[in-house]
C-alpha cells in the first residue's frame, strides 16, 4: 500500500525521514529505515504494526529518549534533542512508573516537583488530574493498594498533571482486562476532547487503534516505513456499544488488518 502523508506547516509532531541503526561489534540492526509523517494540534493518531515494527524504538525518538541515527523529530517546530516539556509518555509497564512506597497524589505531583511548581499549585493541579480521570479519592491510597487499570489511572493522571500539549502512549492498556480496557479507552476519548491534546498511541490492538484514532499509521516490518496512512472517518462522540457495530468499523479495520498482515509477508 502507498502512504498518503498529510503535509502542514504547523505540526505539533514531525518525524522527519527517521531512521536508527543499533550498531555493536557483533551485528549491526536497521531498526526504522526511512519513517515521515506529520501529526497535526489536536490530532489523535494511532500507531500500529507488527512485531518487531521499530514502535518502541520511535516513541523513545519521539520522548527525547533515544537519538536517531538520521533524520529529526521535531515538537511544536522545535528539533528534538531531550524530552520536551510539552510532551508527557505514559509506558506500558505502569507497575514499574509507580513508586510504591510514595502515595497516589505524590506520585502524581513528582513531575511537578521537578519543574519547581509551588506546593500550591501543584496541589490544585494534582487534584484536577486525579479527578480527570476518576481518583479523586484516592490520593492518599498507595498504588499496590489499586486495582490494574486504577494503577494505570494514576499513571494518566501524572500525564495530565504535567499539562502537557502532546501525549505519548505506548501500549498502554496491553496489561488490563477487557472491560477496564474499554474503559480506559473510553476515559482517552474524554481526556482528548477536554483538554484538547496531541495524542500519539501506539497499539498491537487493531480494534482498540480504530476505535479511539482519528487516523491510523501502519508501519511495515523492521526497517520501519509508513505502509498505510489510513484516515478513521467514524462519527464522534464514539461509544463502545454503537461505534464498533458501526459499518465503516469493519471496513477501516480489515484494511489496518491486510495492512499489517501484508507487512508480516513482506519481511
Amino acid at each position: 500500500m502507498n502512504a498518503v502523508l498529510e503535509q502542514t506547516t504547523t505540526a505539533a509532531v514531525a518525524v522527519e525521514h527517521l531512521n536508527k541503526v543499533y550498531e555493536s561489534k557483533e551485528r549491526r540492526v536497521e531498526a526504522i529505515g526511512d519513517l515521515h509523517f506529520e501529526v497535526r494540534p489536536g490530532d489523535f493518531t494511532c500507531i500500529v504494526g507488527p512485531s518487531g515494527a521499530g514502535k518502541t524504538t520511535l516513541l523513545k525518538c519521539l520522548a527525547g529518549l533515544l537519538a536517531p541515527t538520521r533524520g529529526a523529530v521535531r515538537v511544536n517546530g522545535r528539533e528534538v534533542t531531550a524530552p520536551p516539556q510539552e510532551m508527557a509518555v505514559v509506558f506500558q509497564e505502569y507497575g514499574r512508573s509507580l513508586f510504591p512506597w510514595k502515595t497516589v497524589r505524590e506520585n502524581v505531583e513528582l513531575p511537578l516537583r521537578e519543574r519547581g511548581v509551588p506546593a500550591a499549585e501543584r496541589a490544585r493541579m494534582v487534584s484536577a488530574a486525579l479527578e480527570a480521570v476518576a481518583l479523586a479519592g484516592a490520593g492518599d491510597s498507595y498504588p499496590w493498594q489499586l486495582s490494574g487499570g486504577m494503577q494505570q489511572r494514576v499513571a494518566i493522571a501524572r500525564a495530565v498533571a504535567y499539562q502537557p500539549k502532546v501525549m505519548v502512549l505506548d501500549e498502554p492498556f496491553a496489561a488490563v482486562d477487557a472491560q477496564t480496557r474499554a474503559d480506559l479507552e473510553d476515559l482517552m476519548l474524554r481526556l482528548w476532547s477536554d483538554l484538547k491534546l496531541t495524542m500519539i498511541f501506539v497499539t498491537h490492538d487493531i480494534d482498540e487503534a480504530v476505535y479511539l484514532g482519528q487516523r491510523v499509521l501502519v508501519l511495515s516490518s523492521s526497517p520501519t516505513r509508513v505502509l498505510d496512512d489510513v484516515r478513521i472517518d467514524l462519527p464522534t462522540p464514539r461509544t463502545q456499544a454503537e461505534t464498533r457495530v458501526h459499518p465503516a468499523f469493519a471496513t477501516l479495520r480489515t484494511r489496518v488488518y491486510g495492512g499489517i498482515q501484508a507487512a508480516k509477508a513482506a519481511h
